[in-house]
C-alpha cells in the first residue's frame, strides 16, 4: 500500500461527512467564538492518540505474538464491517442524546474522530511495514488534515450538500472503502498461504 491509498483509507474510515451532523448537534449548544476553540482542541487531542496507536500498535503486536497476515486478515474484516455500517447506516446513530456540557475528550476527540476502527486501521499499517513509519504518518497527517478542514467548515458542507447530498456522498466513502478492505483482506490470505495475491 502506498502513503496516498493509506491516505484515502484512513480519510474514508474517519468520515468527516457522515459525522458532520452529529458534530453540529453536540456543538450546537456552545457559543459560536467558543465552538471553534472546542473544536480544534478535540482535534488536536484526537491527532495525538492516533499518532500514539500509530507508533506503540506494533509493541502491542509483538506482546502478542499477532502475525501480520492475521491482523491484514482481521483488519479486512473489520474495514468491511466499518463500509456496510457506512452504506446501510443504523437510524439510532444521529438520535444519540446530546449532552449540553462542552465536550472534553469525550465523545468527539474519542469516539468520534479516533475510534476503534482508526485506531486499528494504524496498527495494522504500522505492521505491515514498520520500516515505513514516515509515509505512514505523513498519510494519517494528510487524512486528518482534510478531516480537520471539513468538519471545521461544516456549515458551509452542510449547505452545499445538504442532509441527503451528505448521505450519498457517506454511501460512496462505505463502496470504496469496501474495495480496499476485501484487498485487504485477500492480501491477508495471499501471504499467508504464500500465494502472493496481486
Amino acid at each position: 500500500m502506498d502513503i496516498w491509498s493509506a491516505a484515502v483509507m484512513l480519510f474514508l474510515i474517519m468520515d468527516p461527512l457522515g459525522n458532520l451532523p452529529i458534530f453540529m448537534s453536540i456543538l450546537k449548544s456552545i457559543e459560536p467564538k467558543r465552538r471553534k476553540i472546542v473544536l480544534i482542541r478535540e482535534l488536536l487531542f484526537a491527532l495525538v492518540i492516533m499518532f500514539i496507536f500509530l507508533f506503540s500498535g506494533q509493541a502491542v503486536l509483538d506482546f502478542l505474538n499477532v502475525k501480520q497476515q492475521a491482523v491484514s486478515i482481521a483488519g479486512g474484516i473489520i474495514l468491511f464491517l466499518i463500509a456496510i455500517r457506512m452504506i446501510f447506516p443504523n437510524k439510532s446513530k444521529h438520535d444519540d442524546d446530546i449532552s449540553e456540557q462542552e465536550p472534553f475528550l469525550v465523545p468527539l476527540a474519542i469516539p468520534m474522530i479516533s475510534g476503534p476502527s482508526i485506531l486499528a486501521a494504524l496498527i495494522l499499517l504500522a505492521n505491515q511495514d514498520p520500516l515505513r513509519m514516515t509515509d505512514w504518518s505523513i498519510a494519517l497527517f494528510c487524512a486528518w488534515s482534510v478531516s480537520a478542514a471539513i468538519l471545521l467548515f461544516s456549515n458551509l458542507f452542510f449547505k452545499l450538500l445538504g442532509e441527503r447530498g451528505l448521505i450519498a456522498v457517506e454511501r460512496l466513502m462505505g463502496m470504496i472503502l469496501i474495495m480496499l478492505s476485501i484487498q485487504m483482506f485477500l492480501d491477508g490470505i495471499g501471504n499467508y498461504f504464500g500465494l502472493g495475491v496481486a
